[in-house]
């Protein structure tokens, strides 16, 4: 493939749902959860192949990129407003300063394990020769009801088109979806920057699309905060699917870390930690927790805070966060 593969790391959002981990100044991609390296500078590793690399990420957050990826160069975007708006300002911006390249598109907050390079690889070779828009399809281990899906049309070479984008199903669905070889949607992208904005053109994102050449902080003004599965994807006729048996997950909130870390005593443990009589909860602290007697809880502690939620509502961590921030707290 004669075109440079230029990877594109999305790192604007916070992590709310990591709270209080995460906080407005501290986004979860700067996070290292135990680990020897941040989340970030683990996702511009990963994709060290690329010919160049790019980090996409709002103004306030850029030193702390170029702190913990200093090898990459950094894009900021007008303001924040989901991945429809972000993917469509990180092409035109790429494609402005390469040319004629392919996007390797990926957040910068996932745990990736496995040949990662070669399904890349593999997208960014399909994206070229279709001409279209391709996603990376994880083979399910288990029905998540927190991921996307995909349905897979009649594979080829490596690749099938998609024949539909399903969003999150209750436990029943997923478990059917499993069933019936779909694929989880992983937010993983190729393309290149020509596809995405001609197809975006047609989408709800066409105001930004004809704006971003003059103006483009007009741009983002002309559209609302949209996910570009929604906005683009869901009803591209040229999307397609490719493969990935990787070990993946995406750390979106507390009550994920119980599959990567390690178990002691029946808990995932980040940090120091004593329980007795505990099981099944996740406790994740920079100082110390303590847990007596209790059962299939989060007990979240960093600096001066401290979240204490049942595992099966962890998702449940947005409203705390919105509540802070509507205090100036957060």
């Amino acid at each position: 493939m004669e075109r440079p593969i230029v990877a594109l790391v999305l790192a604007g959002g916070t992590g709310t749902r990591l709270y209080p981990a995460s906080r407005s100044d501290r986004p979860k991609q700067f996070l290292s959860f135990g680990r020897d390296q941040s989340l970030l500078a683990e996702t511009v590793s990963r994709v060290g192949f690329a010919d160049e690399t790019y980090v996409l990420t709002r103004e306030s957050f850029a030193d702390g990129v170029r702190e913990r990826a200093p090898s990459a160069a950094v894009l900021t975007e007008p303001e924040p407003k989901d991945t429809g708006p972000a993917l469509l300002y990180g092409a035109h911006r790429i494609r402005e300063q390469v040319g004629d390249c392919v996007l390797l598109c990926l957040p910068s907050d996932h745990r990736i394990s496995g040949p990662f390079e070669t399904v890349a690889r593999t997208a960014a070779r399909v994206a070229v020769e279709t001409d279209g828009l391709v996603t990376v399809g994880i083979d399910p281990d288990r029905p998540a009801t927190g991921y996307g899906y995909i349905k897979p049309g009649p594979s080829e070479n490596g690749f099938a088109p998609v024949e539909t984008f399903h969003e999150k199903p209750d436990r029943e669905t997923a478990t059917e979806y499993v069933r019936e070889g779909f694929y989880w949607n992983a937010g993983l992208f190729a393309w290149t920057p020509t596809a995405l904005l001609s197809a975006a053109a047609s989408s709800p994102l066409a105001p930004m699309v004809e704006r971003l050449e003059e103006d483009p902080g007009a741009a983002f003004d002309a559209v609302d905060p949209v996910s570009i599965d929604y906005a683009v994807l869901e009803d591209a006729k040229n999307a397609f699917v490719v493969p990935a048996a990787l070990d993946w997950d995406d750390l979106g909130s507390w009550d994920a870390f119980e599959r990567v870390l390690d178990s002691q005593n029946g808990n995932a443990l980040l940090g120091d930690a004593v329980t007795v009589d505990a099981a099944g909860n996740v406790l994740a602290s920079d100082g110390h927790v303590s847990a007596v007697g209790v059962e299939d809880l989060v007990v979240a502690s960093f600096d001066d805070r401290t979240l204490v939620v049942p595992k099966d509502e962890a998702q449940r961590v947005r409203e705390v966060v919105a509540e802070l921030r509507a205090d100036g707290q957060f």
